[in-house]
């Protein structure tokens, strides 16, 4: 088929023109390639001498000798100069072959075949230039056909896949990839040799001959075209980039690893719970770090054995002995809900797998086992060092890290890191971030066991402090409740306390030491055993604050010295500065600053006198009235000092409810103390129902964060003494009285039909009676009261206390008050606004005889 050369052809590139001379020497045809050549048309070519057209003066003669030699029969090649048109008179170099030719008539004539010699080096060095970039580059070049076989590939790209770069002439995508690479790049190759757009950067991997490594390359790849534009072939440049993808995934497996580290620091530890802890760091490690893990700790330091830490993990001594017993407290896996059972198990401590069953399933979350002497989990926990856990061939886990929980030099638990078939298994730089994330969750149960440890303590110790059981007292119906912190958060130092006092008055105490922990606690202790001594010396409400004020003060500061300092000194006493505290003295001191409110209730007059330290303000509930908060002056907490305490003094009507509370059940982060105390008084909406119910009612409905904080809440309904079970009447101070005292109570124990306690009751009366007209002053009160035991009461205006005294044996007295305390259940005095009270107390008859004194104890009166 003939096909026209069309524009852009090779003859384009290398300007190859023709003209032909007559038997004349003139030219006889002139090309139209002749014609661009030479910048002349036909017209004014054809009949001119070319040497007289074309050559230059100086070369006319040599020129027209060699046509003469052409015309004869003479070829002749050589370099002819010419002039250029259009540039300005300059000159070209031809390269003229001629060659003689005969007529139809039979004369000479001649054929000429012109080459421009600049468009033939422009295409040598072009030509140089390409084979030096294909054949010289230290990449891989390769030109595959419009059929999408090798039409050529440099030496590079042979030296990658083997033999000379000629054997590869004629290959495919197939001879070099496999599977899915190979049916990537020739779907690529298709698509840039159709739209022509270039494809970079084409992430290729495969294999080379004579090895099993993987290898990554990548390949830019563009189409390219003749000189005409039309499409012949794709050119690729092929870069092999494993190292740059090796150094990539480790790049990316340090940030990974980085990013697991911060997000461990951020979120394990953030509670104080050992089970909580381990879960934290399997939600941190699955599937960030690998498929499937667990937590195993040594079963001594779950239950708190206070033995040396190193003898949890101590080795059974009896033959095949393996690992202490530990317990299986979290696991987790990203492949399914439950662990798989091709994991491989421990020996459990009831006993060994079916026979025959070399990887027994994992323990169950919660159960106590071991690991076999020899097994690496086994050799992990006595060495403390990470070891390889063989992966079972029948199930899915290919890659398992054993690594020790150390803390301390000590190895509390173990972790077991697993990955699955698929995922890649664990290298150097995984043992390193195991080790760190084991490293990091050990130092975090180890301290949560030592703040259980010391939460227990404080707790138990908390606990021994509160009265025991429901207390009683006359006059009050009492219901309290105490909710310590849970484990999250440390022990407070709230406690609660119901005092008896002389005369069936009642000591109700609430307070709240501010700090937490077992030294909280301990102050607790201590303030609380202040109190109740200070109550049992018949204190006012204030003078018991004012006393205790000072004994916190000696609590708090080292070795009992002064602390004015500590809060600004000079006038009054002012609020602790947190920041002023720069020294352990100051920070200890803070330790002992407490809250109190101090009642003292008393069950005949059904009058409450308060005195507040800084504490929330008691609630009152009449029947039929809204709560209230009563206006107690607040005052300054405990240990500040330099402020008196004032009383309140409030008269109870019978069915009211008095509530004595912390801030636990008031206050929380999301709401405001006024809130809290608002919802209180709501909640005591129905005082009227059992003490208990209200207690529950209460702690049910306020929104109180348990946990949060320490709540202790003690509640007492007003029930006071009948009128009927108080005698009360004044004596005047002459010796008739001591006699019209018998005679009282005498008649007073037979209403309430106390006939027993007659004989003991008037003997220490005419005692007492006498001991007020020959020691105190003005008139004589005299009390009887009846509740769950029977009190008698002496008053007088005299402020000399009594003591009692061991008599001499000539004395014919001074034994009355020894009489009274071994006849009596309990006596005492305390101080009145207006002299004293002497008082003994007697328990009610129970149906039995009364035991009659004993021969010793009547002659140790003498």
């Amino acid at each position: 088929m003939w096909q026209s050369s069309p524009p852009g052809s090779i003859y384009d590139y290398i300007r190859v023109a023709s003209f032909s001379i007559g038997p004349d020497g003139l030219i006889e045809q002139w090309s139209r390639r002749a014609a661009g050549l030479f910048g002349m048309a036909s017209h004014e070519a054809v009949g001119r001498d070319p040497v007289e057209a074309f050559m230059p003066a100086e070369l006319r003669s040599d020129a027209h000798r060699r046509v003469g030699e052409i015309l004869d029969g003479k070829e002749w090649t050589g370099l002819v100069p010419f002039r250029i048109p259009g540039e300005s008179g300059a000159e070209g170099l031809a390269e003229i072959y001629v060659m003689p030719s005969e007529t139809g008539s039979g004369e000479r004539a001649a054929l000429c075949i012109v080459v421009d010699v600049r468009a033939l080096r422009r295409i040598e060095t072009d030509l140089a230039a390409s084979q030096a970039i294909f054949g010289q580059s230290p990449f891989g070049f390769v030109l595959f056909g419009a059929d999408f076989t090798v039409v050529r590939a440099n030496q590079r790209f042979a030296t990658v896949f083997g033999g000379e770069a000629d054997d590869h002439r004629g290959r495919t995508v197939d001879d070099y990839l496999a599977g899915q690479e190979a049916d990537r790049l020739s779907s690529t190759l298709k698509r840039v040799l159709e739209t022509g757009d270039a494809v970079t950067d084409l992430q290729l991997v495969g294999t080379v001959p004579g090895s099993s490594d993987r290898r990554h390359w990548s390949m830019n790849l563009y189409r390219v075209h003749s000189g005409a534009g039309r499409p012949i072939g794709i050119a690729g440049l092929a870069t092999d980039v494993t190292g740059r993808h090796i150094a990539a995934r480790e790049a990316a497996s340090a940030r990974r690893n980085l990013a697991l580290l911060n997000e461990a620091s951020a979120r394990i530890g953030n509670s104080l719970d050992l089970e909580t802890t381990a879960r934290e760091l399997l939600d941190v490690a699955v599937p960030g770090f690998c498929d499937l893990a667990s937590v195993d700790l040594y079963q001594g330091l779950l239950t708190g054995d206070e033995a040396s830490p190193g003898s949890w993990g101590r080795l059974r001594q009896e033959s095949g002995g393996g690992s202490a017993e530990l317990r299986r407290v979290a696991q987790a896996s990203a492949v399914s809900d439950a662990l798989p059972d091709g994991l491989p198990g421990p020996r459990l401590s009831g006993g060994a797998g079916p026979e025959g069953n070399t990887a027994p399933k994992p323990p169950a979350l919660g159960a106590v086992h071991r690991y076999p002497f020899n097994s690496p989990c086994a050799v992990a926990l006595r060495s403390g060092h990470v070891e390889d856990v063989p992966g079972d061939e029948r199930g899915f886990v290919h890659s398992t890290l054993a690594v020790p929980m150390v803390a301390h030099d000590i190895v509390i638990g173990l972790v077991q890191f697993s990955r699955a078939k698929g995922s890649e298994p664990f290298g150097e730089r995984d043992r390193a971030l195991a080790t760190e994330l084991a490293a990091r969750a050990a130092v975090c149960i180890d301290n949560a066991r030592l703040y259980r440890r010391e939460h227990e303590r404080a707790l138990i110790l908390q606990r021994s402090l509160l009265p025991p059981g429901d207390p009683e007292a006359a006059g009050l119906d009492i219901a309290c409740r105490y909710l310590p912190g849970n484990t999250a958060t440390e022990v407070g130092g709230d406690w609660f306390d119901v005092i008896e006092l002389p005369g069936h008055r009642t000591a109700l105490v609430v307070g709240d030491v501010m700090g937490r922990g077992l030294r909280a606690a301990v102050a607790m202790g201590e303030l609380r055993t202040a109190v109740r001594t200070l109550a049992l010396l018949d204190l006012e409400p204030a003078e018991v604050l004012s006393a205790l004020d000072e004994v916190a003060r000696g609590l708090g500061t080292p070795g009992g010295g002064d602390r004015n300092d500590a809060f600004g000194g000079g006038g009054g006493a002012q609020w602790p500065s947190r920041v002023a505290h720069k020294s352990r003295e100051a920070d200890l001191s803070e330790v002992y600053l407490a809250t109190c409110v101090y009642a003292v209730y008393d069950s005949v007059t059904r009058r409450c006198t308060f005195a507040n330290a800084g504490h929330l303000p008691p609630v009152v509930v009449e029947p039929g009235e809204p709560a209230l908060l009563l206006d107690v002056p607040p005052g300054m907490p405990l240990g500040v000092g330099g402020e008196p305490f004032e009383e309140v003094e409030v008269e109870l009507k019978e069915g009211a409810l008095l509530a004595l509370y912390t801030d636990g059940l008031v206050e929380s982060r999301d709401h405001p103390l006024d809130e809290g105390l608002q919802a209180f008084r709501d909640a005591l909406t129905e005082p009227s129902q059992p003490l208990e119910e209200v207690c529950d009612h209460v702690l049910a409905t306020l929104d109180t964060r348990h946990g949060e904080d320490d709540i202790a809440l003690l509640m007492a309904r007003i029930q006071g003494l009948p009128v009927d079970a108080v005698g009360d009447w004044r004596l005047p101070r002459e010796l008739r009285s001591v006699g019209r005292a018998r005679e009282l109570a005498r008649a007073q124990l037979s209403s309430w039909d106390l006939d027993d306690l007659v004989d003991t009751t008037e003997l220490l009366v005419s005692e007492l009676v006498t001991n007020a007209l020959r020691y105190g002053e003005g008139e004589i009160r005299l009390r009887l009261l009846r509740d769950r035991t029977l009190v008698c009461e002496v008053w007088d205006a005299g402020l000399v206390q009594p003591r009692r005294r061991r008599a001499r044996d000539t004395d014919e007295g001074g034994r009355g008050l020894q009489l009274v305390g071994l006849l009596s259940a309990a006596w005492g005095s305390r101080r009145t606004p207006r002299g004293k009270t002497v008082w003994f107390e007697l328990a009610l008859p129970d149906g039995e005889p009364a035991a009659e004194l004993s021969v010793e104890q009547l002659l140790s009166m003498y």
